[in-house]
């Protein structure tokens, strides 16, 4: 293996905060974003060699990273994987992809099957891994083949397997279950000949509107709400219903105005109520510990509020879950994956 190679593509003493959408992160000792799934390979024989603990990320949009991270960790972001192309197999697309970046194509290429991916904020390896879901639509209706690498595997060959055999369910997948790098997947459309346009189109329009690091919220949702603007105007068309009512979802819910990752626990479908309605339940929105706060819009969703720390989030989220078992009897279950720390 080259090492010079190897050395090139490791970053040294990085602030994670930059890599998160909670903007909340110390410095990795380790990092690296490979753009090949071959520079991938690279960096994972590196942190074989080195001894290293790899832990791969796309956005960091459903991550608490650590205030004082592991040195013996290996921090991996998949964002910049981003490659798209139709072959003899049908609709390839990288990990490093945004969801929401989907949804443009879809909507350039005359389909409304990806609109449930507009301003859902991760990469497609993301969504794959964990089943991605707005209502009643999830990334399992659109994926065909899934690629992947088999953190055992001594060669890091590429794997396939076929959407059927995922075993997918609410935000649950087989990926969950083994240590597997989901490098991209083939995707379902219903007219290649309008895809391969409208992923023209999509890739003209990105050199017009101005790109910002997507991890950063407010940037993430101008963005593409512009490329969506900008595509409507430029076809005479308009942004669809659907794209419109998610602005106003998530707007009315303030989750594009402060740093956060989202929902932070998965629903309990047992109980029968989403777990905002049941912070909602126990008037706990607006409580503030430190720099972070559950938010006064979203019981499910705890914001950094400009300079709050890992620790302030995971004291939050630890009092939600004691509350909720004292009122209820169950324990909420995290979505959002809370890296360890140092101490």
């Amino acid at each position: 293996m080259n090492t010079h190679k190897q050395e090139s593509l490791i970053q040294h003493h990085v602030n994670l905060s930059s890599y998160s959408t909670y903007e909340i992160g110390g410095k990795a000792k380790y990092l690296a974003a490979p753009e090949t799934i071959e520079e991938l390979k690279t960096v994972l024989e590196y942190a074989r060699q080195e001894k290293l603990t790899p832990f791969l990320f796309g956005m960091g949009s459903n991550i608490l990273f650590p205030d004082e991270p592991k040195d013996q960790m290996l921090f991996i972001s998949l964002k910049e994987l981003r490659e798209m192309k139709i072959d003899d197999k049908g609709w390839f697309v990288s990990a490093g992809i945004p969801m929401s970046h989907l949804a443009l194509i879809g909507l350039s290429s005359g389909t409304s099957d990806y609109d449930f991916c507009f301003l859902l904020p991760g990469t497609l390896g993301a969504g794959i891994y964990m089943n991605a879901k707005y209502y009643n639509r999830q990334i399992c209706d659109i994926l065909d083949t899934a690629l992947y690498i088999d953190m055992n595997d001594p060669e890091f060959k590429v794997q396939s397997i076929h959407v059927d055999t995922c075993d997918y369910s609410y935000k649950n997948s087989i990926f969950m279950k083994n240590n597997w790098i989901i490098v991209g997947g083939y995707l379902k459309h219903p007219d290649y000949e309008a895809l391969a346009k409208g992923m023209k189109e999509i890739s003209r329009l990105e050199k017009i509107v101005e790109y910002k690091n997507p991890s950063q919220l407010p940037n993430f949702f101008k963005y593409y709400t512009t490329l969506a603007k900008t595509w409507a105007e430029e076809n005479n068309g308009v942004v669809p219903e659907s794209f419109d009512n998610v602005v106003k979802d998530r707007g009315s819910k303030f989750h594009f105005d402060y740093p956060s990752c989202g929902s932070v626990f998965k629903n309990n479908y047992d109980f029968g109520e989403p777990m905002g309605k049941v912070v909602d339940r126990l008037n706990m929105r607006g409580t503030v510990y430190g720099g972070a706060s559950i938010s006064a819009w979203h019981g499910n969703m705890i914001v950094n509020q400009g300079k709050a720390k890992a620790k302030d989030i995971i004291y939050l989220v630890e009092q939600i879950k004691h509350s909720v078992n004292e009122a209820f009897g169950f324990v909420p279950e995290e979505e959002l994956i809370i890296v360890d720390s140092k101490s």
